[in-house]
This record gives C-alpha cells, structure tokens and sequence, in this order.
C-alpha cells in the first residue's frame, strides 16, 4: 500500500465540465437472467485509447449448475481482462491454462495471431448462490503485436499497487497511473485502475495519458457540478485537468485510457485487427475446424464443444 500527493484533490472551475467529450449509455442484454451492458464500442466512440470492447457482466445471482457458461471460442488481435468484484469464474484456454477468475485479481489474456479460451461457472462445489458482479474489457493490439504468440499472464490482488488518499482507494490492474506501475507488462502505454470513493471524495484523472474515460459502476460522481450515475462511460478531452467527486452514497468507478492507436480497428464478433483481410483470415480458419494442425486449438480439458462461426 502507498499513498501518492498526485491523489490530492483538484477541483475544476469555469467551464472544465465541458472537458467531457461523450457521455455513453451502455446497452442492456439479458443473456437468460444474467444482464450485459456494453459500453464499447458505442456509436460515438469504437474506443478509449486502446480499450475497444467493455462489457459491465450482472450484478447477478448464479444458482448452483446455472451460471456462465461460454463455450469454446476464438480470438484474434487483442487482450483481454475480465475483472471480478464477486464471484469466480473457470478459464480455460488453448495454452493449456486452467485457472479461477477471482476478485481483485489480473488474469490477461494475450491473443495475438490467434487463442481459443472458454469461460464456465462449473465449480461442482458450489451448492450455494454465487453473486457474480464484473467488467470484461478487451484491448486492441498494435500492428506489430497482432500476429504475436498467445499468452496468459496471472497477477493477484496482492502483487497490484494500492495506492490511497483521503476517502479514496485506487487499485491500478494495467499499465501506469499515479506515480505508480500495475505488474502485467502491456503492448502499449495506458490504465486500468478499480477506484473505490467514499462520499464527497474527489479523485483527479490521470493527466499523462492521451486518451482517458470513467465508466461508473457503482454509486454516483459529479464532475463539475454535472452528476452521472452508475451505468455511464464518460470520455474526456485529452490534457484537461478533471477531477470526479463521489455523491452522497459514495461511488465505484472503473478508469480507463492510454495512448491511441496508429488507426482504426475492425472488429467482427471476436476478433479485432487492422484490416478486413486479416478478420477474413481468422474467419476462414474458425470455419475450417482444423483443432489438430490449424491456426486454432481447442482448450484442453474443454474440448468437446465449441461455439461455431456466426452465419452473418
């Protein structure tokens, strides 16, 4: 744990609050009882520096035997986060990683040229309702680390920086914010950071970053007087300096940005790339089925099924 001056607060005056570039409001999905709501990409924004794909997942309650269960599937051009505040969730992939999503920890999921994974509530203890309340995020990769090797990389809730100020908690999960460094070394510079804030504490944004945005997950925050509830995605102009204060009931915000990337990704139901060519590509080799010698393998250990390439 540390606590960093740079969390002192900065209030904005004048017309700071027009700073705010879009405010997003994310689509709702109920997926059978379990509700989705997917921030990125919006109409007005494909993504925030690199972040191209954020999806709240519940709050929800799973009954024993009925929870997440997503089979098999593919990736290509990007990484991905999903992080818990309650809950588990099974991951496998096709690196042979077997390993539990729990809160507060990094589980990031490097696809590069191409990963199969699949994401399962199937914890054969459980004969309780499980709470399962969480962000899945993926990152777009920059051109020269599309066609890299796959790769998982585990971090605990331990071993990321905590850095604290009066009323505030920021756990930093990706790359660097406040004077300080997440452990999981990313393809580009950016931020990734749970914040927790009691009522009335102010929290500046990072102002070394080109892109930033604030997603609200739980409570309520103003920015300049503004209030925005949980459930909103603000992206702010680059180099102004923004603080968010926590309303009355306190707030939990999920921060976000980094630099841009060198243009615009195409992104087709799981794979993100540069061009339409190479989402044609992992297309084609989903399709094509070859587990054995293919540009894609399924998980060990789940290998028996597998969601097919859409008909679209």
């Amino acid at each position: 744990m540390s606590w960093n001056p740079a969390l002192d607060p900065h209030c904005p005056t004048g017309n700071e609050v027009d700073a705010i570039e879009t405010v997003i409001v994310p689509r709702a999905r109920d997926l059978g009882g379990f509700e989705v709501r997917r921030a990125l990409p919006a109409p007005k924004r494909q993504m925030v520096g690199p972040f191209i794909f954020f999806d709240q997942m519940g709050p929800a309650e799973f009954l024993p035997s009925r929870g997440m269960d997503v089979r098999p599937h593919p990736h290509v051009g990007l990484a991905t986060i999903s992080y818990l505040y309650r809950g588990r969730m099974h991951h496998r992939d096709s690196l042979g990683t077997d390993a539990w999503i729990e809160p507060g920890a990094v589980n990031w999921m490097v696809a590069g040229h191409g990963i199969t994974h699949s994401e399962r509530t199937d914890d054969a203890t459980q004969t309780e309702p499980m709470p399962f309340f969480g962000i899945q995020t993926w990152v777009a990769l920059p051109k020269d680390h599309e066609d890299r090797p796959a790769e998982f990389i585990h971090a605990g809730r331990d071993e990321l920086p905590m850095i604290e100020g009066d009323g505030k908690q920021v756990r930093l999960i990706l790359g660097a914010a406040y004077g300080e460094r997440a452990p999981v070394k990313t393809a580009s510079e950016m931020f990734y950071a749970d914040a927790v804030l009691q009522a009335g504490a102010t929290l500046p944004l990072p102002d070394d970053h080109e892109d930033r945005g604030v997603y609200v997950v739980e409570g309520a925050v103003t920015v300049a007087g503004v209030r925005y509830e949980a459930g909103r995605m603000m992206v702010f102009r680059p180099g102004d300096h923004i603080s968010l204060t926590a309303a009355e009931q306190g707030a939990r915000v999920m921060l976000l940005g980094g630099e841009t990337l060198e243009g615009p990704r195409y992104i087709w139901w799981n794979f993100v790339a540069s061009s339409k060519e190479r989402i044609e590509e992992a297309k084609e080799a989903w399709r094509s089925g070859d587990w054995s010698n293919g540009r894609f393998h399924l998980p060990p250990g789940d290998d028996s099924e597998f969601i097919p390439l859409p008909d679209r």
